[in-house]
């Protein structure tokens, strides 16, 4: 008999406690499937310090059965070439059942149109999910870090530029996994120490060190165990279910919690962490919200009793 173990994922978004959260199952024996470029093939670092290596060991701690750990990734893929490898392999038969994407950094770097990197990364995603029987809590995205944050990029002509892209890059696919209810871990602020901490910085001066791939996993694990704690707590920790529809939504979301919470505000921040709208429910007609004029994105919402956070939940905007 197979057993399951499931983990409620806090997704690490760059406002980390006001998250949508993902159900993230972890099937024994563990037969994971990494998907990515240099950054997951683990470019100038030991073989055991890749990050994949690294988290299925750090499963193996925590008790799980990990079979298989594969890394289909090479230095320099775009997410074309990563689809390419894909196609040329029969990975289906591995019969895989935990599965990670991290892609986008070569896309950047060669100036390709960003707007093939979209259609790109969904189809990458379709594949992912393809390999889990189309289960999403199965499924999860790593964000691009900043190579900025390093010796190699500091030598470029405007290194905020290459923030800014990977920005940019991050922000499609942080909105791909909201829309495909797919967990998200956003390790890109830790790669932005890289200048204040040498450590985190691989000899060759671009790629992460082993070091920063630890962190990375800490990163992720950490919001595993705040996510397993919180679903224990008060309604004040998170446990409340809020739901939002339509999502994604263009002129405004409606929002619907449990009767017996009394809900007094609403606080919408964006992707940043930022709060750009603060609403107070005496205001609302069914408890409809207009966000006709946020730009397209990504934002979190807050339910307040007061001064108290009761819910937490994500919406996507399109335009």
């Amino acid at each position: 008999m197979q057993l399951i173990k499931t983990i409620f994922v806090l997704t690490g978004l760059m406002f980390c406690t006001s998250a949508y959260t993902q159900q993230l199952n972890i099937e024994e024996p563990v037969r994971y499937l990494a998907l990515g470029d240099s950054y997951t093939i683990g470019e100038a670092v030991g073989l055991d310090q890749r990050w994949p290596v690294q988290f299925s060991d750090s499963l193996e701690a925590r008790g799980y059965e990990v079979e298989v750990t594969n890394i289909v990734a090479t230095t320099g893929w775009t997410t074309g070439n990563l689809i390419n490898s894909i196609i040329s392999q029969d990975l289906g038969e591995e019969e895989y059942n935990l599965v990670s994407l991290l892609i986008g950094v070569n896309n950047q770097y060669q100036g390709q149109d960003i707007q093939l990197y979209e259609p790109q990364f969904m189809q990458l995603l379709d594949s992912c999910l393809a390999y889990v029987g189309g289960d999403p809590n199965r499924v999860f995205i790593v964000s691009i870090p900043d190579y900025a944050y390093t010796p190699f990029g500091q030598n470029a002509p405007d290194p905020t530029t290459i923030s800014a892209e990977l920005d940019e890059y991050n922000l499609i696919s942080q909105n791909i996994a909201a829309t495909y209810g797919v967990s998200y871990f956003n390790i890109t602020p830790i790669s932005r120490e890289g200048l204040n901490d040498p450590a985190l910085v691989a000899k060759d001066g671009l790629h992460p060190s082993g070091y920063q791939y630890t962190r990375w996993v800490e990163h992720i694990l950490k919001q595993l165990d705040q996510q397993t704690s919180s679903t224990k707590g008060s309604p004040a920790s998170g446990e409340v279910e809020m739901k939002i529809f339509p999502n994604p939504a263009f002129e405004e979301i409606r929002i619907t919690v449990p009767g017996e919470i009394e809900v007094t505000g609403y606080q919408i921040y964006n992707s940043s962490g930022l709060m750009v709208e603060h609403i107070d429910t005496s205001l609302l007609i069914d408890q409809q919200i207009g966000i006709e004029h946020l730009p397209e994105g990504i934002y979190f919402l807050e339910a307040l009793n007061d001064k108290t956070s009761v819910a937490f939940d994500t919406f996507v905007v399109e335009k």
